[in-house]
């Protein structure tokens, strides 16, 4: 009976050493904001600031057949009394095709803006990604979990590797 209750202790000992052992292994855990990593990269400010000067870019031809469109209808609504009907009903076909021409402007920029914003958050999260692996088998994180869109509700501040991943990202897209 002593002997069991001796096999028994030190089974328990060696069981609770290897799981001690085991959860001080799988404690380091990282927080990445990916988000936040996207905005705060310098590769990522490049890639908003071209993005929005493509948007002005855009919005400038936009404004500018808007313009033309409004121009078009009070020059029709000032001569309308002096038209022929039919001078008239062409002006306004004018004016409807021109109102199509910008209605589809508008769209396929949107279109465009949105596809090009797509594309660059894939290609910089696809490079973070590769950071954040990196930094994890380098330092031997357990795991390291997205903040943003994670669902992650609360995490220690200390466990945040967000600066770290901007840091390297920064500086293997300067080499």
């Amino acid at each position: 009976m002593k002997r069991a209750v001796v096999v028994f202790s030190v089974m328990l000992f060696v069981l609770s050493s290897i799981a001690v052992s085991q959860a001080q292994t799988a404690s380091k855990v990282g927080v990445v904001d990916l988000l936040k990593a996207l905005n705060d990269s310098e590769h990522g400010k490049k890639a908003i600031a071209e993005i929005e000067a493509m948007k002005k870019s855009k919005q400038a031809t936009i404004d500018e057949k808007g313009k033309k469109i409004e121009q078009m209808k009070a020059e029709l609504d000032k001569q309308a009394s002096v038209l022929s009907a039919d001078a008239k009903k062409s002006k306004e076909e004018e004016i409807e095709r021109l109102i199509r021409d910008f209605q589809r402007l508008v769209s396929d920029a949107t279109a465009e803006l949105q596809k090009k914003q797509r594309e660059v958050e894939v290609d910089l999260i696809k490079d973070l990604r590769a950071i954040i692996t990196k930094i994890g088998e380098e330092e031997k994180y357990f795991y390291i979990i997205e903040a943003s869109e994670g669902g992650l509700l609360y995490y220690d501040k200390a466990v945040d590797i967000t600066d770290k991943v901007i840091k390297k990202f920064n500086e293997t897209k300067k080499k």
